[in-house]
C-alpha cells in the first residue's frame, strides 16, 4: 500500500459547497428524529453487552476467569475494539430464554497497533454454548478475517454444541464444523491464529484451538473431546476433568498446548507479547495519503437525511461531510443524476463511491424530450453510467464505498423499452466481479434489485454497514402491503368470503405491521445481514477501518467481466 505522505502540491479536487438551512425546521425534526433512533439503538446495545445477565457475571468471577468483555478491554490497545455483529440472534432463541449477541463477541481490534480479528465465547450466555446464529456468526468473522488477511484471536470458552438445537447447527456448510475448516484454510492462506482456552473447550470444538498456529491454555480449563461423564458412559472409565483434559496434562503430558498460564490476565499479556513479535508481510496496493477531515463536521448529518419520501434530500450534502476535505471529483455530474458516481479519499484511501441521489432531477431523451426522475430510482442511463465507473475503478484499482437508498430500477413501458433488464444486468456483472474491495453503507431504504446492483450482501462486499434509518426488503412496506393484502383478499373471495371495509383495513395492517418488522436494520443484523448498525456519524470511521483491514491484502485478481449486455 502506497503512504504518499512527503510534500506534494494540494490537491485540485473540487470542493463540494454546502447549502443546507440549518435553522429551518425541516433540519430541526430530521437531527430530532434522527437523535432519537440512535439514542434507542444504543440502549439496546447496552442491555446487550450485559450477555447473560449480572448473576452470571458474577459466576464467572467466582470460577477466577474474566468475561469476555474484560478479557477484550484487556487484551487490545484502549479503544480499539470495533465490533461486529452485536445484535446477532436478537429477537431470536426466546423459547431457550434467548442469545444475546449469539453468545460471542466478534471485531476488530489492535494489538501493538496490529490489526486483528477477536472472535471471543461469552459464557456467561448459556455457558458459550453454540447456536445456530453463533455458528453463522463466528463464521462470518473469519470469512472476514479470510477476504482480508487478518490475523484472528480466539478467546475460547464454551460448552460445545447448544443440543436441544444440534440439528441446525451441526451438518450444513454454514454450521459449526465450517469454523475448523476455516482453520485449516486461515493456516494454508498464512494468516496468523491464536486461540486461547480459558475456559471449557470440548468435543468437536475442541479441534478449534489446536488447529492455530498457538494455543496458550489457563489452570482450571478443560480441553477434550468427551467430558469425564461422556468418558464413563462410553467406556466405563472414572477420570477427573484435570486429570482427562487440564492445562497441567496438557502442557506436560499430551503437549497440546504451547503456554500454560495460572490466569486469564497474565495469559492475555502473553498473547500481546507474541503478536508483537510478528513480522511484516507484503502490503496492499491501494493508494493512501495523510488522512484529511470533512471542510465541514458531521454533526450535520442528522439534520440533512430525511425519510419522508415527499421530502428528497441530496445525498452530496451527506457525503461531502464524510470524505477528506470535502473533495469529490464528480463523474458524468451532468448525466443520470439519479445515481452519483465520482473520486473521492476517506481517512486517506482513494475510493470510488457510487451512491444513490434522493433528489428528483429533469433528464433529456435522445430525441429531446424532457423527462423528470425520481431521485433514489435506477434507471437505464444510471445503471449504464455506474457500470462504467465501477469498471474504471478496477482498472485503476481504486475501492468502492457504496451509499444505498434506492428504491429499486424504473418500470414502465419506457423503461422496459430503452432497455433497463440489458443495463441493469451490466451493472450487476460489474459489481459481481469486482476485484477491488467493495464497502456497502446503507443508508435509507434498499429494495429489490437495486440492492444487489448497489453491492448487497449477496454480492461480497468485505463489509456491510447500516444507518439505524436503512429498510432492508424487496419492496418498501405500503406496496408489499398492499400487494399481500390483495392477494389474500382474492384467496378469500374465491373461498366465498367477503371482507368489509374495517375487515380490509385490519388486514393491511397487520400485514404492514409484520413486513415492517422485517425491513428494520436490527432484524436483518440479528441474521447477520449487515455487519453493524452504525450512528451516521461514525460513517467515515466505520469505513476507515474496513478500508485498513482490506489493506491488509495484498492479493488483487485479474478483472474480468465476461458477457456485457450491449
Amino acid at each position: 500500500m502506497a503512504d504518499r505522505t512527503e510534500l506534494m502540491p494540494p490537491p485540485v479536487s473540487p470542493t463540494l459547497q454546502t447549502h443546507i438551512d440549518a435553522t429551518s425546521a425541516g433540519f430541526e425534526a430530521n437531527m430530532r428524529f434522527l437523535a432519537s433512533l440512535v439514542s434507542q439503538m444504543r440502549n439496546e446495545e447496552e442491555t446487550i453487552r450485559e450477555g447473560g445477565g449480572a448473576k452470571a457475571i458474577e459466576n464467572q468471577h467466582a470460577k477466577g476467569r474474566l468475561t469476555a468483555r474484560e478479557r477484550i478491554n484487556l487484551l487490545l490497545d484502549p479503544g480499539s475494539f470495533f465490533e461486529l455483529g452485536i445484535y446477532a440472534a436478537s429477537g431470536m432463541y426466546e423459547e431457550w430464554g434467548g442469545a444475546p449477541g449469539a453468545g460471542v463477541l466478534t471485531g476488530l481490534g489492535r494489538i501493538h497497533t496490529r490489526l486483528v480479528m477477536i472472535i471471543a465465547n461469552d459464557a456467561t450466555v448459556k455457558a458459550g454454548a453454540f447456536f445456530p446464529m453463533t455458528a453463522k456468526k463466528v463464521i462470518r468473522a473469519q470469512n472476514i478475517a479470510i477476504e482480508n488477511h487478518i490475523p484472528t484471536v480466539y478467546l475460547v470458552d464454551s460448552a460445545g454444541v447448544f443440543l436441544p438445537l444440534q440439528e441446525d447447527v451441526f451438518p450444513d456448510t454454514d454450521d459449526f464444523g465450517r469454523v475448523f475448516r476455516n482453520n485449516a484454510v486461515m493456516s494454508a492462506m498464512g494468516i496468523p491464529q491464536i486461540a486461547a482456552i480459558m475456559g471449557m473447550c470440548v468435543a468437536g470444538g475442541g479441534y478449534l484451538p489446536v488447529m492455530c498456529d498457538h494455543v496458550l491454555m489457563t489452570d482450571g480449563s478443560g480441553l477434550f473431546l468427551a467430558g469425564p461423564a461422556l468418558v464413563q458412559a462410553a467406556i466405563g472409565q472414572k477420570v477427573s476433568a484435570e486429570e482427562l483434559g487440564g492445562a497441567a496434562m496438557h502442557s506436560a503430558v499430551s503437549g497440546t498446548v504451547d503456554f500454560r498460564h495460572p490466569t486469564d490476565e497474565s495469559c492475555l499479556a502473553n498473547i500481546r507479547s507474541i503478536v508483537e513479535k510478528w513480522g511484516y508481510r507484503r502490503q496492499s496496493p491501494w493508494d493512501r495519503k495523510k488522512p484529511e477531515s470533512p471542510a465541514i463536521a458531521a454533526e450535520e448529518i442528522y439534520g440533512i437525511y430525511d425519510s419522508s419520501p415527499g421530502r428528497p434530500y441530496d445525498m452530496k450534502e451527506i457525503l461531502l461531510r464524510i470524505i477528506d476535505g470535502s473533495r469529490f471529483d464528480e463523474y458524468k455530474a451532468e448525466y443520470a443524476k439519479t445515481i452519483i458516481c465520482g473520486y473521492a479519499r476517506i481517512s486517506g484511501f482513494a475510493v470510488g463511491i457510487v451512491a444513490n441521489q434522493k433528489l428528483h432531477a429533469q433528464a433529456t431523451d435522445h430525441e429531446g424530450r424532457k423527462r423528470m426522475e425520481f431521485g433514489g430510482v435506477i434507471y437505464t442511463e444510471s445503471a449504464e453510467k455506474a457500470a462504467r465507473f465501477i469498471m474504471d475503478c478496477n482498472q485503476n484499482l481504486i475501492p468502492l464505498v457504496f451509499f444505498h437508498d434506492v428504491n429499486g430500477f424504473m418500470v414502465g413501458r419506457d423503461a422496459e423499452w430503452s432497455g433497463i433488464i440489458k443495463a441493469g444486468a451490466k451493472m450487476v456483472n460489474a459489481v459481481a466481479n469486482s476485484v477491488v474491495p467493495k464497502i456497502t453503507v446503507i443508508v435509507g431504504g434498499s429494495f429489490g434489485a437495486g440492492h444487489y446492483a448497489m453491492c448487497g450482501k449477496a454480492y461480497d462486499p468485505r463489509f456491510v454497514f447500516a444507518w439505524p434509518t436503512a429498510k432492508y426488503a424487496v419492496m418498501g412496506g405500503d406496496s408489499a402491503a398492499g400487494t399481500l393484502v390483495e392477494i389474500k383478499i382474492k384467496q378469500l373471495e374465491r373461498s366465498g368470503k367477503k371482507l368489509s371495509e374495517d375487515e380490509r383495513k385490519e388486514l393491511y395492517e397487520s400485514v404492514k405491521r409484520t413486513y415492517d418488522e422485517q425491513t428494520d436494520p436490527r432484524y436483518g443484523a440479528a441474521r447477520l445481514w449487515i455487519d453493524k448498525i452504525i450512528d451516521p456519524l461514525e460513517t467515515r470511521e466505520a469505513v476507515m477501518q474496513a478500508l485498513e483491514a482490506a489493506a491488509l491484502n495484498p492479493d488483487v485478481a485479474e478483472f474480468k467481466v465476461g458477457v456485457l449486455q450491449t
